[in-house]
């Protein structure tokens, strides 16, 4: 899979709250479906299905220990679509400061010699 088809499952699993909120409750470490439904008001077999997304996208791996399946977080995916949206909120912090410099000389030249702007 390349980054481009990493990145749109990536953000694909995210979009879902859901699953976000499993992706929060595995940074506290590994846990069985039973564990990541608790909080949850739907069925093991929904949370699976949502665990198979997140294992789609490279976000969590899951191993068996005895008949329990337990997930794991993969943060790598996550550090890959952090530095993809890097790029943009460097343009956006640019961009605002850019409008701020311009506010700032629009203010400049609206104050008259008092001080005081000319609002």
């Amino acid at each position: 899979m390349n980054l481009t088809d990493t990145l749109t499952s990536v953000f694909a699993a995210l979009a879902d709250p859901t699953r976000r909120a499993i992706l929060h409750r595995l940074t506290d470490g590994d846990a069985n479906v039973a564990e990541l439904a608790e909080p949850f008001e739907m069925s093991q077999p929904a949370i699976s299905k949502h665990l198979k997304v997140l294992e789609n996208a490279g976000l969590i791996s899951r191993s068996r220990v005895a008949t329990a399946r337990f997930s794991h977080l993969e943060a790598e995916p996550l550090k890959e679509a952090t530095e993809y949206m890097e790029k943009y909120r460097r343009f956006w912090g640019s961009t605002f400061d850019r409008l701020d410099v311009a506010l700032a000389a629009y203010r400049a030249e609206n104050t008259d010699e008092t001080g005081e702007n000319d609002e």
